[in-house]
């Protein structure tokens, strides 16, 4: 019986459906049978002319960017630029914030905005500006027809640059081939001095770079830090990376996180010869024997003198027959002095931190001298040694708790480089990295 009602209830169901599918069909039209209707309707267009005229009336305005060149005067800039206003021209000769448009650089962009006829609307170029950013001078027409002139810091854009090179002769040809700027390529030398003697490069050594640019207005205004670099030279791969410590705090580090960075400079001095080592001699002055407690080096008055390592300035000023004299105080007791100087750096005075390579002074006849040299000296304890004795080969190593960072950094330099090679990686010929 239960069977039975429920086939008949799904019979039903599938009845209603049916009627509903028939009795609603019937209801979409025929396409075919509906009705069309042509409706024609004219257009009036616009006077061709009427429309030129309107365009005449109106006020036309221009852009145009010009490079400044040297012995550039303004008539000539305005002239290039197709101002043609005399209360410009004026404005910016004699308003002290907008005449900074002469002291523009060769090179860089000035732009204009112009009517048809010449007359200034606005002017923007970039000035040199600072480690907080860079400068535009604006000068532009007000709601009274009157003139400002106002100088913007502007934040510059920072970018990271990729180069690679290949040595052909000489290293700063190759820098020139691959567009990188010369003081990039000084930073090159400096990263490697230690490692590389570069007088003696060969064919098939090359190098990849990871440096700062930083722009304004799409112009390159300076160049950064080199952030990282390797170079193959005789079958041997040396690699550095730069890394911030914090506090002003940082220096070069292979991948590994050894310190690139000699303790020590060999010589105060980049061009320079040892005049008198560090012995017993014939004082030049007393005529009697005594020993020298430092070594001379003979170079031409005012020939910049490097900070040996990093340190702090314990004394600046004269001191005795020692002349004008700054005493630096390193790690362990170390301590160099410099005497003789004709004058110190700007900012070398008692408590200032000094970097490794930075100039504190200048070679001098000071004191009791006979003659313009440095007389350099390496103390331990404040007692006075021969630098060529004391072996302390590597500056201080990175502290333990900095190495996880300095990882991600390196990595992120390796990542790099191997862009920077695809060809050489896929050769199979890998350089080796060179022990230091």
């Amino acid at each position: 019986m239960r069977a039975s009602r429920v086939i008949s209830f799904s019979a039903l169901f599938f009845a209603v459906c049916a009627v509903g599918a028939v009795g609603v069909a019937p209801l979409a039209p025929d396409a075919s049978n509906l009705p069309v209707k042509t409706i024609t309707q004219e257009l009036v267009l616009p006077s061709l002319d009427e429309q030129i005229s309107q365009i005449v009336l109106q006020q036309q305005h221009f852009v145009k960017e010009e490079k400044i060149q040297r012995g550039d005067t303004l008539a000539s800039l305005m002239q290039r630029l197709g101002v043609d206003d005399v209360n410009a021209t004026n404005f910016l000769k004699a308003d002290p914030v907008a005449r900074n448009v002469l002291q523009a650089r060769a090179g860089k962009s000035i732009r204009v905005k112009t009517t048809d006829e010449g007359t200034l609307e606005w002017l923007r170029v970039g000035l040199d500006g600072n480690d907080k950013g860079g400068k535009t001078l604006l000068v532009s027409r007000d709601e009274h027809n009157t003139f400002k002139a106002s100088e913007i810091i502007e934040q510059l854009e920072r970018r990271i640059e990729m180069r690679s090179g290949d040595i052909q002769s000489s290293l700063f040809v190759a820098t020139d081939k691959a567009l990188i700027p010369a003081p990039v390529a000084d930073q090159i030398v400096k990263m490697f001095e230690t490692n590389i003697d570069f007088r003696k490069l060969q064919r098939g050594d090359y190098f990849n770079v990871v440096y700062e640019t930083f722009w304004q207005n799409g112009e390159m205004v300076k160049t950064g830090r080199l952030l990282s670099g390797e170079f193959k030279n005789s079958d041997k791969l040396f690699q550095a990376v730069w890394f911030d410590e914090g506090a002003g705090e940082g220096g070069y580090y292979s991948f590994d996180g050894k310190s690139l960075k000699k303790a020590f400079l060999k010589s105060p001095l980049e061009f320079s010869r040892v005049s008198s080592g560090f012995a017993m001699r014939v004082h030049p002055i007393s005529g009697k024997w005594k020993r020298h407690t430092g070594i001379d080096f003979a170079a031409v008055s005012g020939t910049p003198i490097r900070a040996s390592a990093d340190g702090t300035i314990d004394h600046a000023g004269p001191q005795g027959g020692y002349g004008n004299m700054v005493i630096i105080k390193h790690w362990n007791g170390y301590s160099t002095a410099y005497a003789h100087m004709s004058r110190f750096a700007p900012g070398a005075r008692k408590g200032t931190r000094v970097t490794q390579g930075q100039v504190i002074g200048y070679v001098g006849s000071t004191g009791w001298s006979t003659g313009p040299h440095l007389h350099y000296e390496f103390r331990v304890n404040n007692e006075p040694r021969d630098p060529n004795t004391i072996s302390v080969q590597s500056a201080a190593a990175l502290a333990s708790h900095e190495l996880p960072r300095f990882k991600v950094v390196a990595a992120d330099m390796s990542h790099r480089f191997n862009l920077l090679r695809p060809e050489r990686n896929s050769s199979g010929n890998a350089a080796r990295i060179a022990a230091r």
